[in-house]
């Protein structure tokens, strides 16, 4: 962990033989103290004083109360009973949900930074309990009384504990479904003392909102030195959901299992605590992007905007992807020289920017050991004063600095290799191909393109938080819009898929700007199939892109072929206007268009299920998205 990092928070609640919380706030608290633990967790109300007036409103007693004073509420947060939401009978049902309402206001009163809603038995494991209601009307009734505590809370957060566990992600997904997917429902994961499971079983929860980690004891083990361990399986789902930047709470009975020589109960704390401090350190990826993780931003617009200084300050710091570059074009040359053709070549840096692809070209001749005619082409005329200042600086007569469109420009010599960085989140999703299509004639006949190719894959995900930071800005525009975004908490469906590649430069193209279907060539459509490992709602798209700079050199953000440390770009995000639920087994269909007409390039979306037998379930399909780049576009 770097110095930077703050710390793990870690909490205490004692339970009781029967599973309830009877220890006043105090009480814990004072434990809580002496053993290390940041904060605790209490019951609202004592277990015999957890009952409902089904007739009138709740007023508690105060000797019913565990949680009763702001003093208490200052280091607890806490946990609410709902027995008898579920139950068949009206009256004790009516009873139960006054008496839920009635803690979460205590809670509210008492200013409780988080109020944690235990599952109704029913819910929490199976039963053929005739006193309570079918699971589905116990599910709704509980999600109901859930989203009326989310419509009068203020201050307090929301969180329902839900065991880790298939089941408990279906339960999760139906209350959170229920209750309109409200941004303000959290989430407390409770680990469940199982020696094995699927290895995906924790990537499943990566993409919800986990604001709490709660840790039985019983789920421990004791190593040679009678000290508390968790088994490797979950010291491993521990590291993976310590990087969404949760708080985690120990549960464990009043007489700790763990004898005072080693530590008692504080010995957990002290074991969690190791395991983030212990965790691998951030890739250099991670480390650069730090503080962007699952932040949406906006696309650029590089034909209609020209870019800060900073945003190039930005992309300048990627030392791996101009090493890259620069190993391509000196290979290139060498190719050029090795085949007999001369030595002097023409290089053109296409959207030269401050000029780093420009160093890079200077210093790979040296190495390649040739000549070059030096032009670097850029339309930004305040980053023309840069090329200009470094003209006269650094590089002199060995470069040309040529202000223009690339795709008006008309030179005075044919280029061997035309370089250029114009390569986005989704490959072709900032207009390389309309740009270098323009551009393709200032090569010779058998001149090359650096890069020579790229190809745009994507894969549904699931991402709670993303989903709800689209839904903020409470429009169809912005559910209509793709984002740049640095992934932490999404779940993938599967690994990325290829949907669609672009070559340059494209023999015998003739592209007459601004007429009518000029640009028809570049549309493209993809349908792709994706199985379902487990149940999970799709909330969008992921897209990347692999790139062949020359010959054997790539550049790539799709997460099985990354280039090592490329911080350059990060991938774009897809979003829909409505989650879609697919089961295990099952399968969903992507439908993906890359449209154009002569003043814009947009994309069009769709999402279709289909049946483990496979069959398209056409009435869940989404809505096509973003018809006619009618929310979002790409300016030609």
């Amino acid at each position: 962990m770097s110095n930077t990092e703050k710390a793990l928070s870690i909490g205490l609640e004692v339970v009781d033989t029967r599973g309830q919380l009877e220890a006043s706030a105090s009480q814990v608290e004072t434990v809580a103290r002496e053993s290390g633990y940041s904060f605790a967790a209490v019951s609202i109300v004592r277990r015999d004083g957890a009952r409902g007036a089904s007739n009138g409103p709740v007023v508690f007693n105060p000797d019913q109360l565990l949680l009763a004073t702001a003093e208490d509420a200052s280091f607890a947060i806490g946990v609410a009973s709902s027995r008898g939401v579920d139950a068949a009978d009206d009256v004790v049902r009516r009873g139960a949900i006054q008496l839920l309402d009635a803690q979460a206001n205590w809670a509210n009163h008492l200013g409780v930074a988080a109020l944690l809603v235990t599952l109704p038995g029913s819910l929490s494991k199976k039963s053929d309990d005739t006193t309570v209601l079918p699971f589905s009307a116990a599910v709704a009734n509980f999600a109901r009384s859930i989203s009326a505590l989310l419509s009068r809370a203020s201050y307090t957060q929301i969180l329902l504990r839900i065991p880790l566990s298939a089941n408990g992600w279906n339960i999760w997904n139906a209350v959170r479904s229920l209750c309109g997917h409200s941004p303000k429902l959290q989430l407390a994961l409770e680990f469940e003392n199982i020696s094995t499971a699927a290895n995906d079983t924790i990537n499943q929860w990566m993409a919800e909102p986990v604001k709490l980690v709660i840790l039985p004891t019983d789920m421990f083990l004791f190593n040679k030195k009678n000290y508390p361990v968790l088994s490797k399986m979950h010291q491993a789902w521990c590291r993976s959901i310590m990087n969404l930047n949760v708080q985690f709470l120990i549960s464990s009975p009043p007489n700790s299992p763990v004898s005072p020589e080693n530590g008692g109960i504080g010995a957990y704390r002290l074991y969690i605590d190791n395991l983030y401090k212990t965790r691998p350190p951030l890739s250099a990826v991670d480390a650069f992007a730090r503080g962007y993780d699952d932040y949406l931003q906006a696309p650029l617009q590089p034909l209609m905007d020209n870019l800060e200084s900073a945003t190039y300050e930005v992309f300048e710091k990627d030392p791996v992807k101009y090493q890259e570059y620069e190993n391509a074009i000196e290979l290139a040359l060498k190719d050029r020289v090795a085949a007999g053709l001369r030595n002097v070549f023409v290089v053109m840096v296409f959207g030269a920017g401050r000029g780093p692809l420009v160093d890079c070209a200077l210093r790979a001749a040296e190495k390649a050991g040739c000549t070059l005619v030096l032009y670097a082409l850029e339309k930004n005329p305040n980053a023309i004063v840069i090329l200009q200042t470094k003209k006269q600086t650094r590089w002199g007569d060995a470069v040309t600095i040529v202000h223009s469109d690339m795709r008006y420009w008309e030179p005075p010599v044919k280029a061997d290799i035309l370089v250029s960085e114009l390569l986005g989140s989704f490959g072709d999703n900032e207009l390389s191909p309309e740009c270098l299509d323009g551009a393709q004639k200032v090569l010779k006949p058998d001149g090359i393109s650096i890069p020579e190719s790229y190809t745009a894959f994507l894969t549904p995900i699931s991402s709670t938080k993303l989903y709800n930071d689209v839904c903020s800005y409470k429009d169809l525009a912005h559910l209509e819009t793709p984002y740049v975004v640095k992934f932490k908490a999404i779940n993938s469906i599967a690994e990325p898929v290829p949907v669609w590649t672009f070559t340059h430069p494209q023999p015998g193209l003739e592209v007459n700007l601004g007429t009518k279907d000029f640009n028809i060539h570049n549309t493209r459509y993809s349908h792709t199939s994706f199985e379902a490992k487990q149940d999970l709602l799709i909330h969008g798209i992921a897209g990347y892109f692999e790139s062949v700079l020359y010959r054997h050199i790539h550049l790539s953000i799709n997460p099985s072929t990354h280039s090592p440390d490329m911080s350059s770009w990060f991938p774009i995000f897809f979003p829909l206007q409505v989650p879609l639920h697919v089961s295990s087994g099952s399968h969903v269909d992507v439908h993906f268009w890359r449209l154009t007409d002569d003043r814009k390039v947009w994309y069009e979306w769709a999402c279709v299920p289909r049946t483990k037998s496979g069959e398209s379930i056409l009435g869940g399909a989404s809505e096509i998205h973003n018809v006619g780049g009618r929310s979002s576009w790409i300016g030609l």
